[in-house]
């Protein structure tokens, strides 16, 4: 663990329900777990029984899906309130989603959906996320999506985008190093100069995954072990901020804990020298 980080909570592991029984049972040598905040504000009966357990032992991040921080639409303060409301239950040490905007006109996409990386867009974004630390009472983290298309209308890069972002709100950064590196792919653009870019005393967490590469592009599918090349970015990325708390992502083909707890042991390999 870095001294330059008191938010550096170690290695996560995200809460899942096919782990449910075995956390349980054997209560194992987890630093934090994170959950997908949508999974328990609205749950009741055995996933908030087990959730209300699991918070009594160990340190809770939530992170989002439906926040769509970049929408036209009106911010959903029902939405904002389960989500401050579940936070103080399970004394969440913070609550991240994604830049990105998730749907139009009442209706969800289900997906992340891009921006456009404009000022009036950087504006309109900057807003709401005041809006919504007011509403929590506390900075709002926010991940850098995967995407796969970009706009004609861009003015800037993402990580400039997140940069100003920052520097306007407050807001503190989920640096997801294997969206850096599936985005890089797909938009050809330099991943190390991405994380040499973006202000590295905000990031609060990284994420790790794995993805899939089809040679012309890449998907980025949480289904399997994080390659090499994204090992290297998470160096540097260790390298340039210090270190922060650390998840490896799982939502397809999830192993047992046991093989959860193997790949999430990978970068213990690699020392937190700032």
């Amino acid at each position: 663990m870095s001294d330059r980080n008191p938010n550096h909570l170690g290695f996560g592991v995200g809460l899942r329900s096919v782990h449910f029984s075995h956390i349980l049972q054997q209560w194992p040598a987890v630093d934090w777990f994170e959950i997908i905040s949508e999974n328990f504000i609205d749950s009741a009966g055995r996933p908030r029984y087990v959730l209300e357990q699991i918070a009594e032992r160990y340190p809770i991040v939530m992170h989002g899906v439906s926040l769509s921080i970049g929408s036209a639409e009106a911010l959903d303060f029902d939405y904002l309130a389960k989500l401050k409301k579940l936070a103080r239950e399970v004394n969440a040490r913070w609550i991240s989603d994604h830049l990105c905007w998730t749907g139009v006109a009442g209706r969800t996409s289900h997906d992340l959906l891009p921006l456009p990386l404009t000022e009036e867009s950087l504006a309109h974004v900057a807003a709401r996320v005041h809006a919504v630390q007011d509403f929590l009472e506390r900075p709002l983290v926010l991940e850098n999506p995967s995407s796969y298309v970009t706009f004609a209308v861009d003015a800037m890069p993402e990580w400039e985008f997140l940069s100003r972002l920052v520097a306007d709100t407050g807001c503190q950064l989920l640096l997801d190093v294997n969206n850096i590196y599936v985005s890089s792919r797909n938009h050809d653009f330099d991943a190390l100069g991405y994380l040499r870019s973006i202000p590295h005393d905000r990031v609060q967490q990284f994420h790790l995954a794995g993805h899939t590469d089809l040679g012309t592009h890449c998907i980025d599918t949480h289904d399997g072990r994080v390659v090499e090349r994204v090992w290297e970015l998470y160096r540097e990325a260790v390298r340039l901020t210090g270190g922060a708390a650390t998840l490896l992502e799982w939502d397809a083909h999830i192993p047992t804990f046991e093989g959860c707890m193997r790949r999430r042991c990978e970068p213990a390999r690699l020392r937190w020298k700032p």
